[in-house]
């Protein structure tokens, strides 16, 4: 029986990185962890690399004589309470390197069909004023306030503005789980979604684990970091902002302004009105969340700062206990592939494939399927296999 030499400091890193705070949480499947992590005794090799996969390390980093510095790709802008989050967690890593991984596959191909630039990408910049960006955002996208007036729901809405979105060539990505891993779900209190600027590829990925009212907004924010042109790591709700950066704060009003127009809600305001009937009933009429309207009401000066900070919090956890934290693993399977890589990445993968430009090892990887079965069928549901 082989063992291998393992520094407990390596041991402990891995462990804490993968948000395991105590060897005992994991002494089901490790009962010799403890011992490990102590030095006074040394996994196999086959327990090291179970081990690697149960903490979602790669196990060569366990070889290694100190722990690796794992900084995040993109900018971080998160805060929490106005101090910056430090270790990102193995989840959201690996979502940020998936995404990068079929952003770059996906400028490649639009690179080989000799499609256009996506102009919009850096048109805009943090001097500009939030309205003005957020109208030039509106005329684009067609997706104004007249527009959302047809829709019956905000829900509803919030898939036509996914679906403006990529057709303006945006790739828009939702998911609450790494790749198609129901066990490794995405925690929205720690990130709330992220954008990967590219002048071909742009890519917005929302937390899907997020309430339904959070995913578009953050779409809308993340969206913002587009026109300006900036990669961006967000979990800006759409409450004033404190302690975040310049351009976290110009993201959120840009957001804002482009679901609720201050010149369309002035007017709609009434004087009087129980705050309870104003929120849900200017929520119907611009399709957006209560969270959304409450901040727009602040904004207007409608409300104190005292009311809305009273009336935030019981909003959210009553929007959060109506629609619960969207389960990972919840409803059509396809459709909710199609959602996790988004209709316009998923077109082209099947079509590159089918066309022998791509193997099918490489898509099977970037959509998160096994069977060329599942395959075909997600081809069928995104347009591309009749």
């Amino acid at each position: 029986m082989t063992r291998v030499t393992i520094g407990p400091d390596l041991l402990r890193w891995a462990r804490e990185r993968a948000g395991i705070m105590t060897a005992d949480e994991l002494a089901g499947r490790f009962p010799k962890l403890s011992e490990w992590e102590a030095g006074t005794a040394q996994p196999t090799l086959k327990q090291l690399e179970a081990f690697a996969r149960v903490v979602h390390v790669p196990a060569g980093y366990l070889f290694l004589p100190t722990p690796p510095e794992e900084p995040l790709p993109i900018p971080d802008f998160r805060t929490v309470e106005g101090r910056v989050v430090r270790r990102p967690s193995p989840n959201l890593i690996d979502m940020i390197y998936a995404c990068q991984e079929r952003q770059s596959w996906y400028r490649e191909f639009s690179l080989a069909s000799r499609m256009p630039e996506v102009r919009f990408v850096g048109s805009a910049k943090l001097d500009d004023r939030p309205e003005d960006v957020a109208a030039d955002m509106a005329a684009r996208l067609g997706f104004d306030v007249g527009t959302r007036a047809g829709c019956r729901t905000w829900e509803e809405a919030f898939r036509l503005f996914i679906s403006q979105a990529e057709k303006l060539g945006v790739l828009v990505m939702v998911s609450g789980i790494v790749l198609s891993n129901t066990h490794r779900p995405l925690d929205p209190d720690e990130f709330r979604g992220f954008a990967l600027a590219d002048d071909r590829a742009p890519l917005l990925f929302v937390n899907g684990t997020d309430t339904k009212s959070g995913q578009m907004f953050t779409l809308a924010h993340e969206l913002a970091h587009l026109w300006l042109g900036t990669s961006a790591l967000s979990n800006a709700s759409g409450a004033p902002l404190h302690g975040y950066r310049r351009e976290e704060v110009w993201c959120n009003g840009v957001a804002a302004e482009l679901l609720v127009p201050l010149a369309a809600f002035r007017p709609a305001v009434r004087r009087d009105e129980p705050l309870d009937e104003a929120m849900r009933r200017l929520a119907r009429q611009f399709k957006v969340s209560t969270l959304v309207i409450l901040r727009r009401l602040l904004d207007v000066r409608a409300i104190t700062r005292d009311e809305f900070g009273e009336t935030w919090g019981k909003e959210r956890e009553r929007l959060i206990a109506l629609s619960g934290r969207v389960s990972a693993g919840g409803g059509d399977f396809y459709r909710t592939t199609l959602s996790r890589v988004g209709k316009r990445f998923a077109r082209a993968l099947v079509e590159s494939t089918l066309e022998g430009e791509t193997l099918y090892r490489d898509a099977f990887r970037m959509l998160g399927v096994q069977k060329t079965e599942t395959f075909n069928t997600i081809g069928r549901e995104a347009g591309t296999i009749l």
